[in-house]
């Protein structure tokens, strides 16, 4: 009896001895082994500025967590046809990240209406101020509450008006046409304010839909015109610059969380990487992608003073309109912090 129990005491310790290390928890020190995929879902093509710094953002993640970290782009919309499709996505863990444009966050955070307001910032430097300042961090903290992460900010730009009717040189030139916005109330309701006859649309299907004649108009950054190919089912540009528009890098803060430190911190480090590097190409887009479009046949556009001034006095009742629901005191804030 003595020498079974000698050898029971002895066949636990070697268990115990080869059992693995489970690591891989979200308070380790390091990777502890562990594999992790990434894929990131977002509606641009390769080569605009989003999907090439998000090939350097997969680059370094990849290299410097020695092979832990895997990531894969899917652009195109190959995954989801809209933003507020991918969004849902990342909330509900079926997609790791994606990089929608800020107008589409709206719909899961009120408080990002802010920035779809017309006319709200002067240049990117006011713009800068305020989403890589408290307020802009703010608000992409406050997306935990949904089980998302916001990283950080980059750029889709200044958007400006396209349509198939002619140049516009005044407001009686847009009255009336079928416009096609982002998927944010206070864009919609900025082209109605217009005297156009304004609805969302999917991106991923909004070639098509211009083609048809669904829509007579849309508006987009420089760079989407050029690299969608827009200006082959639109024939005016006018360039309005009338938002800014920001784009996000989000993450299922679940995910998030899983992951260990050192791999947190090296996500936040290559998003802030990113987030310089777009930045940087895309405004470099907008002026060689301008000429591009020219050379396509796209009649661009340069709105006069009288023109831009009709524009902002009647989408002034946007932001009565929307006061309540974005709150007064965030929209002076923004106003305020860019000054």
């Amino acid at each position: 009896m003595k020498k079974v129990m000698v050898l029971f005491a002895a066949l636990v310790m070697l268990a115990a001895c080869g059992r693995p290390d489970s690591g891989g928890s979200g308070d380790s020190e390091d990777g502890g082994g562990e594999s992790h995929t990434i894929s990131i879902a977002h509606l641009v093509s390769e080569d605009q500025s989003s999907h090439i710094a998000a090939e350097s953002f997969k680059e370094k993640v990849e290299e410097e967590s020695d092979g832990q970290i895997t990531v894969e782009l899917h652009p195109n919309g190959e995954l989801y046809p809209s933003d507020r499709e991918a969004i849902e996505a990342v909330q509900q863990g079926n997609v790791e990240m994606t990089i929608p444009a800020v107008a589409s966050v709206s719909s899961f955070n009120e408080d990002f209406m802010v920035f779809d307001l017309p006319f709200l910032f002067e240049d990117y430097d006011d713009a800068y101020e305020v989403l890589d300042g408290e307020i802009g961090q703010g608000l992409l903290d406050d997306l935990s509450e949904q089980n998302i992460k916001g990283l950080v900010y980059a750029e889709n730009g200044f958007r400006h008006l396209s349509n198939n009717e002619g140049p516009v040189e005044s407001l009686e030139d847009i009255k009336g046409l079928k416009m096609r916005t982002l998927e944010s109330p206070v864009h919609t309701a900025t082209f109605d304010a217009l005297g156009m006859n304004a609805s969302p649309f999917a991106f991923g299907e909004l070639y098509t839909a211009l083609q048809q004649g669904t829509y007579d108009a849309m508006e987009a950054p420089v760079s989407l015109f050029y690299t969608n190919k827009f200006y082959e089912v639109q024939d005016y540009l006018t360039e309005t610059g009338h938002v800014y528009a920001p784009t996000a890098l989000l993450m299922n803060n679940e995910f998030y969380e899983g992951l260990p430190s050192d791999l947190q911190d090296l996500v936040v480090e290559a998003s802030e990487e990113y987030r310089e590097e777009q930045r940087e190409l895309a405004q470099q887009q907008d002026s060689e992608f301008l000429e591009e479009l020219k050379a396509e046949g796209m009649e661009v556009n340069e709105p006069s003073e009288e023109l831009m001034e009709s524009f902002r006095d009647e989408v002034e009742s946007v932001y009565d309109e929307f006061e309540d629901e974005i709150g007064a005191d965030l929209v002076e804030d923004v106003q305020n912090a860019s000054e």
